[in-house]
């Protein structure tokens, strides 16, 4: 970046987030990366009123793009530095970039993730070669001790957002989706540290201006909306959010001037569009993507503009089978497609039946069925039938619970729990 764009306590006599070391770091991840075309999809155009494309990071080797970051960071070290070895922290993601980094390097990698993280990235992690070390409940936590083990036994640091290299790593995607189409109108991009939005953002905008780029955070995990509207670094008392990867308390220091400079708005989401818009990208376009990679998919639904050309950046795809099941689950539950009622009968033979008969006749599936005889004293007055559902969606739930009620059984919608 030139001097004469500088602003906001960007170092003008930085080597990084040039357009020269894009266009490099944009050459070299091509030898770890694969191509990532842009998808166009037809669902998200038709729901938001403009042209969506899909930039699917969740396809690449590692299952996310950190590993553009990662592998060009390593490709910048001097053969001391990586043989001293490599460590750095990462709820996964990165974590796996860097493993892989160091092992196309032939260096040792030590890598510190929460104990939260997703057993499919710690078992992936160690498949590249690395040593793993789980500790703290969130990325700050396994971050302060990947610092520890990096002073104590010598190890060269890779931070996973608060780099310049890495961010430079990162910022070829924005080349990719830029040179397939150069005339987007808006990228969005998640964030957790800002790394990622930090070279997409600063590069769109060497690119051409007029791209609009927004950041998109869990609103559990908000740091850098928290930061900005602060004017400063800002750590957040806590995080709460089911997108592990963007779970982050503190935004990197180094990046912030580039993301205060070129990151157009910040859009929120909550955990609960992020269950449903996984249910979107696995329903429409067959694809697994984790909670993390799903901010920009929520967003676009989000984003007030009609006819535009907008391009969702899914960052990544790795999800454990269990997370997956729940989120699932909870996304039929959240578009009514999976439900419980309850409705209080006489406790006499043939009741069953008649409450059986009225679902049937609407085309409702019973799925499960609980028969509580103690919510009543008096078992001949009345006994609770509970009993959870499927339907094609809200309206086809409606006309369930219309019919029980015509039929007399004065149903109640209850929390589902399968």
């Amino acid at each position: 970046m030139g001097k004469e764009t500088v602003k906001g306590g960007i170092d003008p006599e930085e080597k990084m987030l040039t357009l020269e070391k894009f266009e490099e770091a944009s050459e070299k991840v091509k030898e770890v990366t694969l191509p990532t075309d842009l998808i166009y999809s037809a669902y998200l155009s038709d729901a938001t009123d403009n042209k969506v494309y899909l930039k699917p990071e969740n396809m690449q080797f590692t299952g996310a793009y950190k590993v553009r970051g990662a592998y060009y960071k390593t490709s910048t070290l001097s053969e001391e530095d990586r043989a001293k070895g490599i460590i750095t922290a990462s709820a996964g993601n990165h974590a796996q970039g860097v493993a892989l980094a160091a092992k196309k390097y032939g260096s040792k990698a030590v890598i510190v993730m929460p104990t939260t993280t997703p057993l499919i990235k710690v078992n992936r992690t160690k498949s590249y070669g690395a040593e793993v070390v789980l500790y703290g409940d969130v990325y700050d936590e396994a971050c302060a001790k990947a610092l520890e083990l990096a002073k104590e036994h010598g190890y060269t640091f890779i931070h996973p957002f608060d780099d310049l290299a890495v961010a430079t790593g990162q910022g070829s995607i924005a080349m990719e989706i830029i040179k397939e189409l150069p005339l987007v109108d808006y990228i969005l991009v998640p964030i957790g540290g800002g790394g990622l939005a930090t070279g997409v953002s600063t590069l769109a905008k060497l690119l051409n201006p007029k791209i609009k780029v927004i950041g998109v955070e869990p609103s559990g995990a908000n740091c850098l909306q928290a930061s900005l509207k602060n004017g400063k670094v800002t750590t957040l008392d806590s995080v709460n959010t089911i997108a592990d990867g963007t779970a982050v308390k503190t935004p990197g220091q180094k990046i912030f001037p580039y993301l205060k400079q070129n990151l157009d708005d910040i859009i929120t989401v909550d955990d609960e569009d992020l269950v449903v818009c996984f249910l979107d990208m696995v329903e429409n376009h067959k694809m697994i993507v984790e909670n993390s990679g799903l901010l920009t998919v929520a967003a676009a639904k989000k984003l007030q503009v009609k006819g535009k050309k907008i391009v969702c950046i899914l960052s990544g795809g790795n999800m454990d089978v269990i997370t997956m099941s729940s989120v699932v689950q909870q996304g039929l539950i959240l578009r009514d497609r999976i439900f419980t009622v309850s409705v209080l009968l006489p406790d006499k033979p043939g009741m069953l039946t008649k409450v059986s008969s009225v679902i049937a006749g609407e085309n409702g599936n019973v799925i499960k069925l609980e028969h509580n005889q103690f919510v009543s004293i008096n078992r001949n007055a009345a006994v609770e039938l509970r009993i959870t559902m499927e339907a094609f969606g809200t309206e086809h739930k409606e006309s369930i619970m219309k019919a029980l009620e015509e039929g007399g059984f004065r149903p109640k919608v209850v929390r589902t729990n399968i």
